[in-house]
C-alpha cells in the first residue's frame, strides 16, 4: 500500500542517500527485522550494537514509507494524558510510560550525537488549551506531572500572548522536547548496522512466514528462503496484516512546510514546538534552516487515492489555522503531503509477541504521535525479550493489555 502522498520534505531535502542490495539467495541469520523505516533502524541498531546478527528487509527503498512523512516531534507527552492513563491502568503505570518517553529523548540525543548531522535539536513544548473547557483538564494533567517530578509550568493567557504572540486561554510549557530529521537518521543507523556486520536489503519483500520451535523460515517474493531465530515486524501499520485481528485503527495526517522564514517572523517558534488540546490537533515545529513545518487535520481516510486528493485542500486549511493564530505570518506551502499511520485506543504502543502466535515473532508497533520515542523504548525492550531478560515495560506494552482495552 502507498503510505504517503504529495512531496514529503525529508525525502526531497535528502534524496536517496544510499542504496542497498536486494536479497535474492537463500540465507540465514539470528534476527530478521521487517521494515526499513526509523523504527526498524533503531531496533536493528540496538541489536547489532550488542552482537546480534541482524538482517533488515524493506520492500521499498529504505526510509521511503511512513518515516519520510513523519514530522518528527520528539516528546515525552503522550497523545493520551497521564491522568487518563492513570484511570485506565493505574498511576504507577501511567508515570512509567511517561518517564520512559522522557528518558528516550535523552537516549535519542546521545545516539544522534554519535552519528553526525541528523538535525537533532532540543526544543521547548507548548501544549495549549484550544478552548476554555480544556483549561481544567490541562491543569489537572500538569498537577499530576509535577507530583511525579516532571518539570512543567502553567502559562496564563497574558503570558502566551506576550511571549508567543497568539491567543489561548492557557498552556503547559515543558523544556523536554526535541526535533530530528527521521529520514537521515534512519539511513545513518542502517549504514552503521552494515558496518558492524549486519545486512540491509531493500526492494525485498517477505511473502510468507513459517515459525517452528527452533526459529522462523521466511519465504521471499522472489522465492529465496531466509532462516532466523527471531523476527521483528517493524513495518508500521502494515504489520497488522500479520495479526488475526486489528489492534489499532488507521488514520491519515497531513503536513506542509514553508520556505525559510526570517527569525523575527518565527520568534519563539524557532525554539518551541506548539500543539493544541483539540483532537485532532494542530501542531508545528521549525527545521534547522527556519522553515515552519505544520501538521494535523487528521482523518480516518486510509485509501491512498482519496487521501492523495485531499492533500492540497488540507494544506490550505492548515495554513489558514496558523494564520488565524499569527495573522502577520503568510503561510505559503512549499511542499505538502499526507501519510497514513496507525493509532491505538489508549495511545500506547505494542512490543513483543502476540499471545496466540509464535513467541519467536515479535511486533514493534510504535503507533501514535510518539512513534520515534516509542521506537527508542521498543528497541531496548525487544532486545531484552530476545535475550530472555525482564523489562519494566514488557507487560504494559504487551498485547496482554488488549484485555483491559476491550
Amino acid at each position: 500500500m502507498d503510505l504517503k502522498s504529495g512531496y514529503p520534505f525529508w525525502a526531497v531535502k535528502n534524496g536517496l542517500l544510499k542504496t542497498f542490495p536486494q536479497l535474492t539467495r537463500d540465507h540465514q541469520c539470528e534476527v530478521v527485522v521487517i521494515g526499513g523505516g526509523i523504527t526498524g533502524a533503531l531496533i536493528a541498531d540496538e541489536l547489532s550494537k550488542h552482537d546480534h546478527h541482524v538482517v533488515v528487509l524493506e520492500r521499498r527503498d529504505v526510509g521511503w514509507g511512513s518515516s519520510a512523512a513523519s514530522t518528527a516531534l520528539l516528546q515525552y507527552e503522550i497523545d493520551t494524558h497521564m491522568t487518563d492513563l492513570a484511570k485506565r491502568y493505574g498511576e504507577a503505570d501511567a508515570v512509567l510510560a511517561y518517564r520512559a518517553c522522557a528518558d528516550a529523548i535523552g537516549e535519542l540525543e546521545t545516539l544522534a550525537a554519535s552519528m553526525g548531522d541528523v538535525d537533532f535539536e532540543r526544543q521547548q513544548s507548548l501544549y495549549y488549551a484550544s478552548s476554555e473547557e480544556d483549561v481544567a483538564p490541562l491543569k489537572e494533567e500538569l498537577a499530576l506531572r509535577q507530583k511525579h517530578g516532571f518539570e512543567a509550568e502553567w502559562l496564563e493567557h497574558e503570558a502566551i500572548l506576550a511571549e508567543y504572540g497568539f491567543e489561548a486561554p492557557g498552556a503547559i510549557l515543558t523544556q523536554l522536547a526535541a526535533t530530528i530529521d527521521p529520514y537521515r537518521m534512519a539511513y545513518q543507523l542502517f549504514s552503521r548496522v552494515v558496518e558492524r556486520g549486519g545486512e540491509v536489503y531493500d526492494r525485498t519483500q517477505m511473502k510468507a512466514m513459517t515459525p517452528d520451535d527452533q526459529g522462523v523460515t521466511l519465504t521471499l517474493a522472489n522465492g529465496a528462503k531466509l532462516r532466523c531465530q527471531y523476527v521483528v515486524m517493524a513495518a508500521g501499520y502494515e504489520s497488522q496484516t500479520w495479526l488475526p485481528e486489528p489492534v489499532a485503527f488507521n488514520r491519515s495526517s497531513y503536513a506542509l512546510i514553508t520556505d525559510p522564514l526570517p527569525p523575527e517572523s518565527l520568534g519563539k517558534l524557532r525554539s518551541t514546538m506548539v500543539w493544541e488540546s483539540a483532537r485532532p490537533y494542530l501542531y508545528m515545529r521549525t527545521t534547522r534552516d527556519r522553515r515552519l513545518l505544520v501538521g494535523g487535520d487528521d482523518d480516518d481516510e486510509d485509501i491512498p487515492k482519496r487521501r492523495d486528493a485531499r492533500v492540497e485542500e488540507k494544506a490550505e486549511g492548515l495554513a489558514r489555522k496558523v494564520e488565524a493564530l499569527w495573522p502577520k505570518l503568510d503561510i505559503n506551502p512549499t511542499f505538502s503531503w499526507g501519510g497514513t499511520f496507525a493509532e491505538t485506543s489508549d495511545g500506547l504502543p505494542f512490543f513483543g509477541p502476540y499471545e496466540a502466535q509464535s513467541p519467536r515473532v515479535h511486533f514493534a508497533m510504535a503507533y501514535g504521535g510518539n512513534g520515534i520515542s516509542y521506537s527508542m523504548i521498543g528497541a531496548k525492550l525487544l532486545r531484552a525479550l530476545i535475550e530472555g531478560r525482564e523489562h519494566p515495560l514488557a507487560e504494559l506494552f504487551s498485547f496482554r493489555r488488549l484485555a483491559k482495552m476491550s
